[in-house]
């Protein structure tokens, strides 16, 4: 079988964000729980939470490293292997995540060491404030990151150069306030913050079921329950607002999420179940939803969501004007009509469709010589696989929903003073713990996969931004990070396990043990006996 070194590239960069997401967001959830758990600490002064503070750290601290050190790895991705990339947009690009490594790594990573260090040599006040830095850290380290991710999902705040031929940004607060990289950070983050709420409940529901650490597990699956219940509910509300924001800026995916091959009449309906067929671009077996879909992506009930045929329509006539402004650049670059200025002026009407024209450079070196039938394949090529964004997206959904169903049960058992009660749903809860990381990896499915064939929406295609490399070296590294990254997710497993069966270290002897309201015997003093108790009326 012939290697492509564009679907090799593509899939060693899957592999390692995939893998790095595996720890990030139990590292996002998991240092606001800390935080909350040392502020009851200071605000009660019982050691119990103090206790708890510094168990959950350990596992806290775990992840944290080997988040860090899967994350590197990727930012020299984007010179290795996808050097035109950074090329033609590394101008944007760049900088939030030099600000990110800059400002929140360092403010991470420092914070991190006075939690770990500092618990004898600070002040609890002090204390408390590096543990808040650490959470705030964690969090500002996502935004950036998630600030360079919704730039490519919708690129603003920048602007083509012919005479450079890159991508150069006009407007830095535009980027930074992008809608739709804001949505993906507030989204993301309550993702993180269930991952690591629906772990403490879990690993907290194993120690009740053990009859272990009884006192602790009921402390930690209350905060967990409330602070989880508040998340997923964020989740889904902020997950609305992120299909929303797909309506007005990636229509295509929108559509290719509801596998929606026609328009369908307003409000359009939501397919709960189907099977996507992208060869006969038709979804089979249906079961819909009326209005839904149409309420969730326009918020109306009188506007079309256009279907994958009209937008491939659409994308084949915006090829034809990418072709214009194409011929026009080349024009502009060997200096020829400059002087009547009538290529800059044609580049200036059909420029914002450049990037499209690119797709055809799949087929033929020249855009201008591209055949009708070679048009027509480059538009339906901005159609993404079908079947694995449609069925990804419902899985996260309904995986969404329970987390929202289980934090409410146990959220009512803890007002109810009723946690331990239910050995049922204490085992549910155990069993629950790996399922936010399967919904999480499935949100960056439909978000990166939506995207393709774009490596930036409408700008620049996937298939030329990779690095003239050799396609046995992108393998053999591809299989070189799937080894080592393996052997790094299953040290953090083992390292967790051990931790958990290990369980918390405690500082003032008994607070975690179970307490007796009998006097104990000692070597100097013997328990003395007590006298009968009396009836009394």
């Amino acid at each position: 079988m012939e290697l492509d070194i564009v679907d090799l590239s593509r899939l060693q960069f899957a592999m390692t964000a995939l893998y790095h997401f595996l720890f990030v967001p139990l590292t996002l959830g998991l240092s606001i729980l800390l935080a909350i758990m040392e502020t009851v600490y200071v605000m009660t002064n019982r050691p119990i939470w103090r206790d708890m503070t510094k168990f959950w750290g350990v596992l806290f601290g775990i992840n944290f490293a080997l988040g860090v050190a899967t994350g590197i790895v990727m930012e020299f991705q984007f010179g290795m292997n996808w050097s035109y990339y950074s090329h033609y947009v590394g101008d944007i690009f760049g900088a939030p995540l030099a600000i990110e490594g800059l400002m929140a790594f360092f403010l991470e990573a420092t914070f991190v060491g006075l939690f770990f260090f500092g618990w004898d040599r600070m002040s609890r006040i002090g204390h408390l404030i590096a543990t808040w830095c650490v959470a705030l850290g964690s969090n500002f380290s996502a935004l950036w990151i998630l600030i360079a991710n919704g730039w490519m999902q919708n690129p603003v705040g920048a602007a083509f150069n012919p005479q450079t031929m890159r991508m150069e940004m006009t407007d830095f607060a535009a980027v930074l306030t992008n809608p739709v990289a804001q949505a993906k950070f507030v989204h993301t983050v309550s993702a993180g913050y269930v991952t690591a709420a629906v772990f403490v409940l879990g690993v907290s529901a194993w120690y009740v079921l053990k009859g272990r650490h009884i006192e602790l597990a009921r402390r930690s699956m209350t905060v967990a329950a409330s602070f989880g219940l508040a998340a997923s509910l964020s989740v889904v509300v902020l997950g609305d607002e992120s299909g929303y924001l797909t309506t007005s800026h990636q229509k295509m995916k929108l559509a290719t999420i509801e596998g929606m091959w026609e328009t369908e009449p307003a409000p359009a309906p939501f397919s709960v179940i189907g099977f996507p067929d992208q060869e006969a671009r038709e979804t089979h077996y249906t079961v819909q939803i009326p209005w839904v879909m149409g309420l969730i992506g326009t918020r109306s009930l009188n506007t079309e969501i256009p279907g994958i045929n009209d937008l491939v329509v659409q994308a084949e006539a915006t090829i034809r004007q990418g072709i214009l402004a194409y011929d026009a650049l080349e024009r502009i670059r060997a200096g020829s009509g400059t002087d009547s200025g009538e290529p800059a002026a044609i580049f200036e009407r059909n420029g914002a469709a450049l990037g499209y024209a690119l797709l055809l450079k799949r087929y033929v070196d020249d855009p201008r010589t591209a055949t009708e039938e070679q048009i027509r394949q480059a538009a339906i090529d901005t159609i993404p696989p079908v079947a694995p964004l449609f069925w990804s997206f419902r899985v996260m959904v309904f995986l969404g929903f329970f987390f929202i169903a289980l934090m409410a049960t146990f959220f009512v058992l803890a007002a109810k003073r009723r946690l331990t009660a239910h050995p049922r749903l204490l085992k549910l809860a155990v069993f629950a713990i790996p399922l936010p990381w399967i919904a999480a990896e499935l949100g960056w499915v439909v978000a990166e996969l939506g995207r393709q064939p774009w490596v930036i929406e409408g700008v620049l295609p996937t298939a030329l931004a990779v690095s003239n490399l050799s396609a046995s070296s992108v393998l053999l590294t591809l299989l070189g990070f799937v080894a080592i990254y393996t052997v790094l997710l299953v040290i953090e497993v083992k390292l967790m396990v051990n931790a958990i069966r290990k369980g918390p270290r405690t500082d003032e002897g008994a607070s975690l043990r179970p307490r007796s309201n009998l006097p104990r015997a000692t070597a100097d003093a013997p328990l003395a006996p007590q006298p009968a108790p009396t009836q009394t009326a």
